[in-house]
C-alpha cells in the first residue's frame, strides 16, 4: 500500500449545491474544518482559503481548481503553518461532488506525501498517517454539518 494517496468517499443526504456551499463559503468552512469561525476564501485558481487548524496553526491553502458545484482542489502545506502552499511544500487535496439521488457522493483525495520533506517536529501531525485518520473525522464532520443545514 502506497503512503502517498488518501481517499475517502461518503454519501451525504444533501443536494450537491448545499455540499458545495459547505465546502467553499466562508461562513461554513470553519464549521467542519477548523474552529467554527468564518474562513477567508478567495474562490478562484491562485486564490487562498485560510484553514484554521487550532493548536496546529493557520494554513493558507492555494486554490488550484474551481468547477462549481462539482470540483474543488487546493494545495495544503500542513507541515508548514503560516506558509502559503506551493508545489514542493504541500499536498494536493481534491474534492469531487456528484449527484446521488437526492444526495451527494463526495470523494476526497489527498496526494503528494511521498514528495514532501516533513520536519521531524511536524511528522506526527502533517504526515500520511495523521491525515489518513484526520480525513475520516473531517469528512464525517462535513457530512453532519451539511445534513443539518436548512435546505
Amino acid at each position: 500500500m502506497s503512503k502517498d494517496r488518501i481517499e475517502r468517499e461518503i454519501t451525504i443526504a444533501a443536494p450537491v449545491e448545499r455540499v458545495w456551499a459547505v465546502l467553499t463559503e466562508p461562513e461554513h468552512v470553519g464549521s467542519w474544518f477548523g474552529q467554527g469561525r468564518p474562513t477567508p476564501v478567495d474562490l478562484r485558481p491562485g486564490g487562498t482559503m485560510e484553514l484554521d487548524h487550532g493548536e496546529y496553526g493557520q494554513f493558507p491553502t492555494t486554490i488550484v481548481k474551481v468547477d462549481p458545484p462539482h470540483h474543488l482542489s487546493y494545495r495544503w502545506a500542513s507541515a508548514f503553518p503560516g506558509e502559503q502552499a506551493v508545489e514542493g511544500n504541500s499536498t494536493l487535496v481534491e474534492f469531487t461532488l456528484t449527484p446521488d439521488g437526492d444526495g451527494t457522493h463526495l470523494r476526497v483525495v489527498e496526494t503528494g506525501f511521498a514528495a514532501l520533506a516533513i520536519p521531524e517536529d511536524k511528522a506526527a501531525t502533517a504526515g500520511y498517517d495523521s491525515h489518513s485518520t484526520g480525513w475520516t473525522e473531517v469528512v464525517g464532520n462535513l457530512q453532519k454539518y451539511a445534513e443539518q443545514l436548512a435546505a
